[in-house]
């Protein structure tokens, strides 16, 4: 887990977020593993195929109170025009995160969205 979120989610009393940060993890390391080259597509797909499906089911519930804290980051230098969960959770295949820059890109904007969120709620 990213250290700094994990720090900020020790004032969250919400176990569902808590659960929704842990697959939101997982889904991180499983992206940059991909595209780094560090797992194949075919070692990565089992955990992708239990990562973005439950993800996809559950991000309706985060979607309003996470996108005025995405709408407040930057991926590649550029004010966030996308909601980066959102483009990470179209992602079909692992095969589709190879070489995608722009997925990476947004990855610290989601990253952020979260973290920027517990605070103001820890607030």
């Amino acid at each position: 887990m990213n250290p700094f979120t994990q720090f900020l989610r020790q004032w969250s009393k919400t176990p569902d977020l808590d659960t929704f940060i842990l697959y939101w993890d997982r889904l991180e390391k499983l992206t940059i593993q991909i595209y780094r080259g560090k797992m194949t597509v075919d070692e990565a797909q089992p955990e992708f195929e239990v990562i973005w499906p439950w993800l996809r089911a559950r991000y309706g519930r985060w979607q309003a109170v996470l996108e005025p804290f995405w709408r407040d980051t930057h991926a590649g230098g550029q004010p966030v025009q996308t909601d980066p969960f959102q483009l990470l959770l179209e992602v079909r295949s692992p095969i589709d995160i190879c070489g995608d820059w722009r997925m990476m890109q947004h990855l610290p904007a989601a990253r952020e969205a979260l973290n920027q969120y517990l605070m103001a709620k820890s607030a």
